[in-house]
């Protein structure tokens, strides 16, 4: 079966939740704050991004992030540009972690 295939029927017939996992310039200055992260500790977009991208990825990776509970991964398109453990995030969410990204557009 096709990899899209796979994806609509996993949407279809498995309960679970799905991360919202896509803050965008307005809002991750505030996610990274409850992750104990100040604005004060980066100087620029760039390096905003990159800690919520970091941050992104421990969640990802973690142990308990399965596809036993998290059906789906909704992400910002800065997101899909980068990688996790050298492979492009959407393709880690469903071929490591058997989770559906969904691409967040305005």
């Amino acid at each position: 079966m096709m990899t899209f295939s796979k994806q609509l029927e996993k949407m279809r017939t498995q309960d679970g939740f799905i991360a919202a996992l896509d803050q965008s310039g307005g809002s991750t200055p505030k996610a990274l704050k409850a992750y104990g992260i100040n604005e004060s500790d980066y100087n620029n977009d760039e390096q905003m991004y990159d800690l919520v991208h970091a941050m992104r990825s421990r969640i990802i990776t973690s142990p308990v992030f399965t596809s036993d509970r998290i059906i789906g991964a909704i992400l910002f398109e800065n997101t899909l540009d980068r990688e996790i453990e050298g492979k492009p995030t959407s393709q880690y969410l469903w071929e490591e972690k058997g989770v559906v990204p969904f691409f967040k557009s305005r």
